[in-house]
């Protein structure tokens, strides 16, 4: 009876211990995928207009968010870039002047929006915030755009998420968020038409962030769940062998 008792102690621990170590490899997988700058929706057609939304989480523990700052591709300048009011920020616009006036629905524009500057909030650590923006139309002729953003924390901290992924090379550390641009005309992709949200949120709250990081999680978390029942229904049949 007593090496029953022990055996069925063994398998519990084993069990105990490797449910331990899954749920780690959650938190850790969940700490990945959420972690940098994201831009939503993560694709829009070309020559459409968009409603784009840039998700900070503070990944400090012990500093403040207090500075957003988003580069926009000046190589393909977007004619009509509008920035939604964010309470508590102070919002600062940088143009630049076009070599080539760029031509719309909406008339002719010599000078483009090149950089976008969020001061004078805070995002505390666990907290995330969306800085949403306007912009019309998208540009045709290119498949992606990509806006390079930096982080600045209260204690001088500086995350630079500027870097693009390379063919073959592992996904950078730091990406910078990229919105893919399809043909126009296409459905499915449409551009975002609701008002995302721009009050800080705790980060309990379910990120609605880019759709690789999340579908990469589910599928990930959806495994592991399985692999884990699995083990379960296992280790029960083992102990009700023993036992008979």
């Amino acid at each position: 009876m007593t090496g029953k008792l022990s055996s069925r102690g063994r398998v519990a621990r084993r069990v105990l211990l490797v449910l331990g170590g899954a749920g780690l490899g959650v938190g850790v997988l969940a700490g990945t995928a959420f972690a940098h700058v994201t831009i939503s929706p993560g694709s829009a057609p070309q020559g459409s207009t968009a409603e784009l939304t840039f998700r900070v989480p503070n990944e400090e523990s012990t500093a403040d968010t207090v500075e957003l700052q988003v580069e926009l591709p000046t190589d393909h300048p977007i004619a009509q870039f509008l920035v939604e009011p964010v309470p508590g920020w102070t919002i600062s616009v940088r143009t630049v002047k076009l070599a080539k006036p760029l031509v719309t629905d909406d008339g002719s524009f010599s000078t483009a929006v090149s950089e976008v500057t969020w001061t004078g909030g805070k995002i505390l650590p666990g907290q995330y915030q969306d800085f949403s923006v306007s912009a019309d139309p998208l540009p045709a002729g290119v498949s992606q755009l990509a806006f390079k953003a930096i982080q600045t924390y209260s204690n001088g901290d500086v995350v630079r998420w500027i870097d693009l992924p390379q063919p073959g090379q592992p996904a950078p550390e730091h990406p910078a968020p990229i919105l893919t641009l399809t043909p126009g005309g296409t459905t499915g992709s449409a551009a975002s038409t609701g008002s995302a949200a721009s009050t800080g949120s705790a980060a309990g709250d379910p990120p609605a962030a880019a759709g690789s990081d999340t579908t990469a999680l589910s599928l990930g978390a959806a495994g592991l769940a399985a692999g884990l029942l699995g083990l379960v229904a296992g280790g029960a049949a083992w102990l009700r062998g023993r036992r008979r």
